[in-house]
């Protein structure tokens, strides 16, 4: 009989082990879901712009929109573009065989009241830009690539040649090379 007891015993006792078990997993469960999803409600609240004015962290208040827009600085200025004249330059070509280019651009002035000194400079950057185009070889102005150069070059010697103004671009009308 004793052996009846035991049998009749074991499996309740099987049972209240996997009965344990499941408390436990569901426990695990609840002890890593809960961190997990107040986690994911933080990191809502405060992309969503809720959280950081509620912790004084941000400006929400329209009084600070307000401040921050009267200290934003100028628009800045616009800028102006100068006529260059067309330049007419034979290039550096071995041989007897002649070759030209001819180049009409505008010069991009970040203020517009630098106007007047780069037109005061002008017959100053004509000169400079002619000497250098003598010196330039045809295939240094192939592609795209010599064309930046060209650009990167000029703009080196307008910036020079009118230095009180602020030279920002070289822009090319037209390039013709013969």
């Amino acid at each position: 009989m004793a052996a009846k007891g035991e049998k009749a015993k074991a499996p309740a006792g099987e049972g209240g082990e996997e009965a344990a078990a499941k408390k436990g997993g569901k426990k695990k469960l609840i002890l890593i879901a809960v961190p997990v999803l107040l986690l994911g409600l933080g990191a809502g609240l405060w992309f969503g712009g809720i959280l950081p004015p509620l912790l004084g962290m941000g400006g929400g208040s329209q009084e600070e929109a307000a401040q921050t827009a009267e200290a934003a600085p100028p628009p800045a200025p616009v800028p102006a573009f100068v006529d260059l004249p067309e330049i007419v330059s034979n290039l550096n070509v071995p041989g007897r065989r002649a070759s030209f280019v001819r180049l009409r651009a505008k010069i991009e002035v970040s203020r517009s009241e630098d106007v007047p000194a780069v037109q005061a400079a002008m017959p100053r950057l004509v000169d400079l830009f002619a000497t250098y185009l003598r010196e330039v070889r045809p295939e240094e102005l192939r592609g795209s690539a010599g064309s930046h150069r060209l650009r990167e070059e000029l703009i080196a010697r307008a910036t020079i040649a009118a230095t009180p103004a602020q030279i920002t671009d070289l822009l090319f009308v037209e390039i013709l090379v013969q």
